[in-house]
């Protein structure tokens, strides 16, 4: 038997709050789209020579990624505060600089049992709308160095 597509709405997002102790993760709410493209910031060599029989070669010398992440802005309809996670990413990770840039992202499909976890830069993202529209939110997050796992745990 084959197997069977998942539904993108499965897919959780957090962002780690830095300042938090004990560990403490956010949720993202309000997501409607994202994009994971593994490609990203990727650089190769050139490594054809005479004799690879004018034949294209070449060797990966770097990996990127980055996750891009849109939907809704999010409000408390009690509170009229923005929504945690992405208010973390806004006013908090989006206004660091240099060596204090980085911050922890994860994410998974609720099917899995562990999480995708980046060291990581955010680039905020626009925000708007039209007259019928709900405001848009999104943010682009690129990997920094290696992506690692996390057990997922209740």
């Amino acid at each position: 038997m084959a197997g069977r597509p998942i539904d993108a709405r499965g897919w959780i997002f957090e962002v780690q709050n830095a300042d938090a102790s004990p560990e403490s993760w956010l949720p993202i709410s309000g997501i409607t789209t994202f994009t994971h493209n593994p490609g990203e910031n990727e650089e190769t060599a050139d490594t054809t020579a005479f004799d690879s029989d004018g034949q294209y070669e070449q060797d990966v010398m770097q990996r990127g990624a980055s996750l891009e992440v849109e939907g809704q802005y999010r409000i408390d309809k009690t509170t009229k505060a923005q929504d945690p996670g992405q208010a973390y990413i806004d006013t908090v990770w989006a206004e660091r600089l240099g060596i204090d840039s980085r911050n922890l992202v994860r994410w998974r499909h609720n099917t899995q049992t562990k999480w995708v976890v980046w060291d990581a830069t955010v680039t905020p993202g626009e925000q708007g709308g039209a007259t019928n529209d709900k405001t848009s939110w999104s943010a682009t997050v690129t990997k920094c160095g290696a992506a690692t796992t996390a057990e997922v745990t209740p």
